[in-house]
């Protein structure tokens, strides 16, 4: 999601560096604010305003401009999200609220069926003009209703990201599945949070498995909390990569069928 103009930079400023009036340091998470605070003083050397912030900082998002801080395509068309799920940063954006809606093919909502569908019937029809399109901020799957998969059938999607956090969202995700048949396994994404709240390699495994018996591919991400940086063991990292590798997991699954 980082920028790609020719105006974006990840680290420290460059041999040849662009003509500026300020620079902006965003920093989306905490463990990463040092740094941010580091190439803060590394660009002051060069230009004279240098401004830090970003969601590390837990910066007003009342508003979007296509483009600022995230590469283009990418949108939002909401911020924060009702729920209060423990492992999850979205909370600290506050209680869901729709902004304006800006074109884009990547719709990076915390939670876009939460808004209902006066709103969300407006992002269908902002997203029947675009291509390649992809939710990954992930949907709901509680919330997927039948007239929300029969408008996702009639757009041109890349990816649709789902999340199974907890055994409980086992089923919910299955019913969501089904009511999207017709679409391929590699069209179904779901992001799913290993290592929570004690739980061991056997049981993420498990859950993994069931995930990909949905009908979709699992896409594993190791907890980490937002005071500090957890260093998995080998066993956690190599459960992690071969579950966040659609190639990997695709011939890890074969094998078991054979």
């Amino acid at each position: 999601m980082t920028p790609n103009d020719d105006y974006a930079f990840v680290g420290d400023p460059p041999l040849l560096k662009p003509e500026a009036d300020e620079v902006h340091i965003s920093v989306s998470f905490t463990w990463d604010i040092d740094e941010g605070r580091h190439l803060m003083s590394a660009w002051k050397q060069y230009y004279p305003i240098v401004k830090l912030s970003g969601p590390a900082f837990k910066a007003d998002c009342n508003e979007f401009n296509p483009g600022f801080y995230v590469k283009h395509g990418v949108t939002f068309t909401s911020r924060g999200c009702n729920n209060n799920c423990p492992w999850c940063l979205a909370r600290e954006e506050g209680k869901l609220r729709t902004i304006d809606i800006q074109p884009g093919n990547i719709i990076q909502d915390n939670n876009v069926l939460q808004c209902g569908y006066p709103h969300i019937g407006k992002v269908v029809d902002m997203l029947k003009k675009q291509r390649l399109i992809a939710f990954s901020g992930g949907v709901d799957s509680r919330l997927l209703t039948d007239r929300i998969a029969d408008d996702l059938r009639g757009l041109s999607i890349y990816q649709l990201f789902f999340a199974c956090d907890t055994k409980e969202a086992i089923r919910p995700l299955r019913k969501a599945i089904f009511k999207l048949s017709g679409f391929r396994r590699n069209q179904l994404r779901c992001y799913v949070l290993l290592a929570f709240d004690s739980e061991t390699i056997s049981e993420a495994t498990e859950r993994l498995e069931q995930v990909w018996g949905t009908g979709c591919l699992p896409f594993a991400q190791l907890y980490q909390p937002p005071d500090r940086y957890i260093h998995y063991s080998k066993a956690w990292r190599d459960l992690a990569r071969t579950w966040s590798r659609p190639a990997a997991t695709k011939r890890l699954m074969s094998v078991y069928k054979a």
